[in-house]
């Protein structure tokens, strides 16, 4: 890798760290690359990215950026998992942490704040954007739905008062 390139990955790197809600660093010691593909669709279907980059070049990255506290978790062979949802990266992490032992957990940042291992559990344990978007709007729909059965329930009620006496009438 040149300099050009290098610096382009910082760039890139830079660029990454100031668009996303949550950083979460990994370890992998081994991982095949069918594991290591399968890692990289899960963290895509969720919206998340996963990068492997020099430790170095992360650093040079994360500098001026709210996540440079977490340059001292950079230490082996690490990765960065990404998402601008700040569930997705740790939900995905933490999923293939359990199913993998060559993959782990080191810690991370959300915004500001420095994640220990607990904490990005805690993070992948809380629901997502979509699942609290869904929750949202249930809940906005149920009084509608209920007024409308309140509504109509007399109504109804009068009908089978009205065809119990016709069917005893015949």
């Amino acid at each position: 890798m040149d300099r050009s390139q290098k610096a382009d990955l910082v760039d890139e790197l830079k660029n990454v760290f100031n668009e996303t809600s949550v950083v979460v660093i990994t370890r992998n010691n081994g991982l095949s690359v069918a594991q290591s593909t399968d890692l990289r669709l899960k963290m895509r279907d969720a919206g998340a990215q996963y990068k492997v980059a020099k430790n170095r070049l992360a650093l040079i990255a994360l500098d001026g950026t709210r996540y440079s506290p977490i340059g001292d978790l950079l230490k082996g062979p690490t990765a960065l998992a990404t998402s601008t949802d700040p569930v997705a990266a740790a939900k995905v992490a933490v999923d293939f942490a359990k199913t993998n032992d060559k993959f782990e957990i080191v810690g991370g940042a959300m915004g500001d704040t420095v994640l220990d291992v607990d904490g990005i559990k805690a993070l992948a344990a809380l629901p997502s954007l979509d699942e609290l978007r869904a929750k949202l709007v249930g809940l906005i729909q149920a009084p509608a739905s209920k007024i409308a059965r309140t509504v109509n329930e007399p109504g109804a009620q009068l009908a089978r008062v009205f065809g119990a006496y016709a069917a005893k009438a015949a």
